[in-house]
């Protein structure tokens, strides 16, 4: 299993997910989303490249495993969907721990999360973004995705999401 930095001189590395990351996980989601994935919803993605948590070396994290010197800060989902014959990605889900926004950790996850996409063949990535995040909406952009289109009151509260897409191959 390699790691990356999420970003030069940071003590946060990106890995694959593993068992031990879950609860770390599902706290961060449930401090980030009103409507949060439950347990289950990690636990099917466990082993899949594209699962990837950012770890930092440090206790003040708040999340640090007894039997690790790592605390998950982040993560990102994103697997391979087919798509008329050519493989098409998907960011699924993407958090960062609220003390860690706003330094890098999100860009790294996702940077990390497309090349794995792109490794396995996927011309194109898409995710969904709520209509009010553009802290969100902003982070995409930078990376070079572009809206595709709107689903109305996709999200359980009625509010609407953003499809956005980006093609790897540019």
């Amino acid at each position: 299993m390699t790691t990356t930095p999420a970003e030069d001189g940071d003590d946060v590395r990106i890995r694959q997910a593993v068992q031990a990351d879950l609860l770390a996980v599902l706290r961060i989601e449930r401090a980030s989303f009103d409507q949060p994935w439950p347990f289950s919803a990690f636990e099917r993605y466990l082993g899949d490249p594209g699962f990837l948590v950012a770890a930092a070396r440090e206790e003040s994290a708040g999340y640090l495993d007894d039997d690790s010197d790592e605390s998950v800060v982040g993560y990102v989902v994103a697997n391979l969907v087919p798509n008329h014959g050519r493989a098409f990605g998907h960011i699924k889900d993407i958090a960062v721990h609220p003390d860690y926004r706003g330094e890098g950790v999100g860009a790294g996850l996702l940077k990390r999360a497309l090349t794995v996409l792109g490794a396995r063949g996927a011309q194109s990535v898409k995710l969904e973004v709520r209509a009010s995040n553009d802290r969100a909406v902003g982070l995409y952009q930078d990376f070079g995705f572009q809206y595709l289109r709107t689903i109305p009151r996709y999200y359980d509260d009625g509010e609407d999401a953003l499809i956005m897409v980006v093609d790897l191959d540019e």
